[in-house]
């Protein structure tokens, strides 16, 4: 969609003349990027209703709609639009879904993924407690962040019908299969090294689809890598 179109749903106007922020064009020229990358409208009108600019730091702010990873603190880092898009075309969350995410982070991709889900839950765990309570201003009512080792899942909210792990294990970890739903997706880089982003569907036996190389944080945990 070329510069000039407007985008009234999500405040964004880009008509000639029209008075707008540096951050408002940046994000209109990213959303235009995504489309431009065959992502589905329903994802780019996801990453479009979430302030990105809202889940980084201040200091970083007038980078938040740059296509790139940036620090969030602890070793952890905020995803690229992209990559968030990518992992939520192929995660295919529905209206209603009740979902898992694993790496809460800054909470921005938890955000996009309430957009998606729409009436469903989002739990979203994270070890690092800052980082949680940071999320949790800014998350809306759908999404339950949580403390833990996201490498055991959230058995007592179990099954799910969709899981999204932000950050690389070594492999699927065994809890997480358990607690996805049969017919679910699960999506998950996997590596440490050389890591390789996989779609896992749970349909009596376990598929895996590979997407492509990835570079994430690593899983730290019971069923993940140890703490270093």
């Amino acid at each position: 969609m070329p510069i000039g179109t407007s985008f009234p749903s999500l405040g964004i106007s880009l008509l000639k003349g029209g008075s707008t922020t540096p951050l408002e064009r940046e994000r209109a020229s990213l959303l235009n990027g995504l489309r431009y990358r065959g992502i589905s409208e329903r994802v780019v009108y996801a990453i479009g209703a979430v302030r990105r600019e809202d889940f980084v730091p201040q200091s970083l702010r007038d980078s938040a709609y740059r296509d790139q990873p940036l620090p969030i603190g602890k070793g952890q880092t905020i995803s690229a639009p992209h990559m968030v898009a990518i992992m939520c075309e192929i995660l295919r969350v529905e209206p209603q879904s009740r979902v898992l995410e694993i790496g809460t982070g800054s909470g921005y991709h938890a955000a996009v993924l309430a957009q998606l889900a729409g009436e469903g839950t989002i739990y979203t765990i994270d070890r690092f407690e800052g980082l949680v309570e940071n999320a949790r201003k800014l998350l809306p009512a759908n999404v339950v962040p949580l403390v833990g080792d996201g490498s055991l899942g959230l058995p007592e909210y179990a099954p799910f019908d969709r899981i999204l792990v932000t950050c690389s294990a070594p492999e699927i970890p065994s809890p997480l299969l358990e607690q996805l739903k049969e017919g679910g997706r699960m999506v998950l880089p996997l590596g440490k090294g050389l890591q390789e982003l996989f779609l896992v569907r749970k349909n009596n036996v376990i598929e895996k689809e590979a997407h492509g190389a990835v570079a994430f944080v690593l899983l730290v945990g019971k069923y993940g890598f140890p703490d270093m």
